[in-house]
């Protein structure tokens, strides 16, 4: 096992570095990036949009509204083709692992199988039962049918918490022993179940449920700006903008739990986050600023600020880049810059939360609905901006993972030079796939159109004498 790297001063190279031209190795790493910018936002309305469809459901069923039962639909359809997407660009991630990265996946393929073998059975179930659940809606009692949706939610969040094991082993290795450069006395359990995993999977989740809330909220907070005010627009808005809210500060407490882990298990990867260089206790708290002579210039500080956040003492002492060689710092600007980022539209969700629940709590003592009263332009319009920026922290969050990680794709035994596919002409690949995603951003962004702006969803039975409901 490789618990002793966890107390080691610096990570300890292990393989030797092989031949790549820094061309085809940027190649590689701007492929894999952007691929997984693009599916990580698919994968997180997979996660996300099935249990807001639930909900409304769910509704629909318990206060006879057809508003949200035709909501519901509506978005079932959108979650097929979301699901179909997410299926491609997931493809070609697989595919992406081992050609790009044979040194990684040859060397340690057995001891991360695990949890991609578990993400295949879960990603599986969740296709049976979203196609269930699609095909039966006007076949199956609704409450029946409302179980048969239950698997895609425990299916997708099964799915992400498997995934986010793989990665996070590569951040906390552990499950096997590395002698005379070979893998012996592989344990795939421990492997997973790695120190990383916790803080990691939760922190994702989450952030998959934030995403597809806000993102879905922000289209119908447009409609309602347009002044779409009927029950179908409002529920559209509220179900999901509900749901982000109240992940929100769990969200917030997570990533607090996530840093304090990083502290101790990866104190590199938060020095660069916070742009500490120099080990000490009374470190400051440091908002922007940007990285140069070895010191974090023209920022915002909050006197010991990160002592007292990772230690709650001013006297905590938090480990700064000096106890790491300069070959292996990450880049400190662009680390610490997309955390702060991160952080900041995180409590920018929260305060729209907090706006909301006020003016709950205000509509309980006064007459009138909350989008019609003074300020609700300004909160609709914030509430747009969330969808976007829920994105933003996202891509923002992903960034902080990988790049305050490097050199390093195993964390201190396999850096991303040893791992990546020595053959020449990677860039080719890295063109041939912006024009894959290119295709498939306009494929999916014109069929989601279209399902908005075609005709209505039929009506179920029960429901043939309800008027149907403009479509966003």
């Amino acid at each position: 096992m490789f618990h002793h790297l966890a107390s080691a001063p610096w990570p300890i190279t292990v393989l030797a570095a092989g031949s790549v031209s820094e061309g085809d190795l940027a190649a590689a790493r701007a492929q894999m990036g952007f691929s997984l910018a693009w599916h990580i936002i698919v994968a997180c309305l997979g996660v996300g949009l099935p249990a807001l469809t639930l909900i409304a459901e769910w509704h629909g069923i318990r206060t006879g509204n057809p508003a949200h039962r035709l909501l519901a639909r509506r978005w079932a359809r959108s979650m097929g083709v979301l699901f179909a997407v997410g299926a491609v660009s997931g493809t070609i991630l697989s595919f992406e692992m081992g050609l790009l990265w044979p040194g990684l996946m040859g060397t340690y393929g057995q001891v991360i199988g695990l949890p991609f073998a578990l993400e295949g059975i879960a990603f599986f179930i969740e296709a049976i039962f979203l196609g269930i659940y699609l095909y039966a809606w006007d076949r199956l009692p609704p409450k029946r049918h409302l179980l048969t949706g239950l698997p895609i939610v425990v299916a997708g969040v099964a799915s992400a918490f498997f995934v986010v094991c793989a990665n996070a082993w590569m951040n906390q290795p552990r499950g096997f022993i590395l002698r005379d450069g070979r893998v012996v006395d592989v344990d795939p359990w421990a492997a997973m179940l790695n120190p990383a995993s916790p803080p990691q999977t939760v922190h994702m989740i989450l952030a998959a449920f934030i995403v597809a809330s806000f993102l879905t909220a922000a289209v119908y907070a447009v409609a309602l700006l347009r002044g779409r005010r009927d029950a179908y627009h409002k529920a559209g808005f509220y179900i999901p903008f509900t749901l982000g809210a109240v992940m929100t500060p769990f969200q917030i407490f997570v990533g607090d739990w996530a840093a304090r882990f990083l502290a101790e298990f990866q104190p590199s990867k938060l020095a660069a986050m916070e742009g500490v260089y120099t080990t000490g206790s009374h470190v400051p708290l440091t908002l922007g600023g940007i990285a140069r002579d070895d010191a974090l210039r023209y920022g915002l500080e909050i006197p010991s600020g990160l002592s007292l956040l990772v230690g709650y003492s001013p006297n905590t002492v938090v480990q700064g880049l000096d106890k790491v060689p300069r070959s292996q710092w990450p880049a400190v600007t662009g680390v610490h810059w997309a955390f702060d980022v991160m952080v900041g539209i995180g409590f920018f969700l929260l305060a729209l939360g907090i706006w909301l629940l006020l003016s709950w709590w205000r509509g309980r003592r006064k007459e009138g609905e909350l989008l019609d009263r003074r300020g609700s332009r300004l909160f609709l319009w914030l509430a747009a901006l969330s969808g976007p920026a829920s994105v933003i922290a996202l891509e923002s969050g992903w960034c902080v993972t990988e790049l305050g990680r490097q050199p390093w794709i195993v964390w201190g035994i396999m850096s991303v030079r040893d791992a990546v596919n020595p053959a020449p002409g990677l860039m080719i690949g890295l063109w041939l796939v912006l024009v894959v995603y290119a295709a498939m951003t306009v494929a999916t962004v014109y069929v989601l159109r279209r399902l908005a702006k075609g005709t209505t969803v039929p009506l179920a039975p029960q429901e043939e004498d309800v008027e149907s409901y403009p479509v966003v």
